[in-house]
């Protein structure tokens, strides 16, 4: 029997796939992930339901996937995840030609319902779908926060942090899997401990995981600014193998967008945690997510966002407009008043004024040598990435393939040409 996953949304959901595909193998199933050509006995929909492009993208995928099951050319299709867990009852109503829907926690029992076996002496082992290279570990669930735009509390519940135990020999697993880079993955890092230690302990789990053999970077996602453990930012600094990057969603920095956004923090407090963190750790690239066009939000509230890029000056930044999502706060007590038009206007010119920022930031590259670890073979290039670039979503490093390089493994690579988004290198000597 074959099984197709295929995972829609953010690295998260990838980590659950990655599990669930690992069960299926150790059920004699043979298992693919996202295929280019769906062509299975089951397939499995992993689906997001954060904004309404993803969810689009999800419903878009499962009626699909129902086309591919009435012409026979798959016998059963199980839809998953944050959109099922979301609208599960809609779902089940207007597309019933999916056998079961399952939510976002109660996927484990699917094996169940095909007559399987859940192993739970594999909770922590995984099937990796990414380069073997790099993994994501995740570290917790849910959420506590409360920003008044976001449904993922509503889908995923309050925060729920890990035994720390149980991360530390997970990354083990994968590192004798021969994984050299670990994305320390939750949908809050920062408050990651709270819950089950009563304290943020995100600085005592890194240094942890950083005294394991065999890994050579760790790096941190979506981190929030409230409340930001700063005794992190010494195991950054102090810890080679700890990538001095942090991901780090700001949204906006007009205090009057901000109280709306329920976001807890202030402009100013925003502005001296960012400079402090700069402060702890020399050349940290900090990556950011901002956004645009939230119900209220005036011209003189966007031109101190377009203020504050160009201040701030971030290594990585994304930006998008706002989008209602509902059973929000934000969707229950706030008019969408803001024009499409306009959203996506002010959402172009930031980025327009973040491109030229990168640009220059890249450009100061030129002539240094950073450690470099190979991802693919592209044509007539390798492609690599620093300490500072995290996979997908960040600059690469391209690199002529003249010498014979090993996908997976570290160089020294001198920069010696830039453009906006990438760099271009020659392999300097082994790392």
């Amino acid at each position: 029997m074959r099984v197709d996953v295929i995972t829609l949304g953010c690295s998260k959901n990838l980590v659950d796939s990655e599990k669930l595909l690992k069960q299926f193998e150790a059920e004699g199933y043979a298992v693919r992930h996202d295929p280019d050509a769906i062509d299975a006995d089951i397939v499995v929909i992993n689906t997001c339901g954060f904004i309404g492009d993803a969810q689009e993208e999800s419903i878009e995928m499962i009626l699909e996937c129902c086309e591919l099951k009435k012409q026979g050319v798959i016998k059963a299709l199980y839809v998953m995840g944050c959109l099922s867990q979301k609208f599960g009852k809609e779902l089940k109503t207007e597309i019933p030609e999916v056998d079961k829907y399952y939510g976002k926690f109660d996927w484990t029992n699917l094996l169940q319902d095909l007559n399987g076996k859940w192993h739970s002496d594999l909770e922590n082992s995984r099937f990796i779908t990414t380069p073997s290279h790099y993994a994501y570990l995740k570290i917790a669930e849910g959420c506590d926060r409360r920003c008044s735009y976001c449904a993922i509390p509503l889908m995923t519940g309050g925060y729920r942090s890990r035994n720390q135990e149980d991360i530390i020999n997970e990354a083990k697993y994968l590192i004798s899997r021969g994984v050299k880079e670990i994305q320390l993955i939750a949908q809050d890092l920062t408050y990651y401990g709270i819950d089950r230690y009563g304290k943020s302990v995100i600085a005592d789990l890194t240094k942890r995981l950083s005294d394991l053999d065999g890994l050579e970077w760790i790096r941190l996602h979506y981190g929030y600014p409230n409340d930001f453990p700063m005794d992190l930012l010494q195991v950054m600094r102090e810890r080679d193998n700890v990538c001095k990057y942090m991901d780090l969603a700001l949204q906006h920095i007009s205090n009057p967008v901000l109280e709306r956004m329920h976001r807890n923090i202030t402009a100013e407090q925003t502005r001296d945690l960012l400079y402090k963190i700069r402060q702890e750790v020399p050349g940290i690239h900090l990556r950011t997510t901002l956004m645009v066009g939230f119900p209220g939000e005036t011209e003189d509230d966007y031109e101190q966002l377009v203020d504050f890029v160009k201040e701030m000056r971030f290594e990585r930044m994304g930006a998008f407009a706002y989008c209602e999502v509902e059973g929000t706060y934000s969707a229950r007590h706030y008019n969408d008043d803001i024009d499409d038009e306009i959203k996506q206007n002010r959402l172009s010119r930031l980025m327009r004024v973040q491109q030229n920022i990168s640009a220059d930031i890249n450009q100061n590259k030129i002539g240094k040598v950073f450690k470099t670890v190979i991802d693919r073979i592209e044509g007539e290039y390798y492609i690599g990435r620093t300490e500072f670039d995290s996979p997908d979503v960040d600059p690469e490093m391209l690199i002529k393939a003249d010498s014979e390089l090993s996908i997976g493994n570290f160089y020294d690579v001198r920069v010696t040409d830039a453009v906006d988004f990438d760099l271009y290198g020659d392999i300097e000597n082994n790392s």
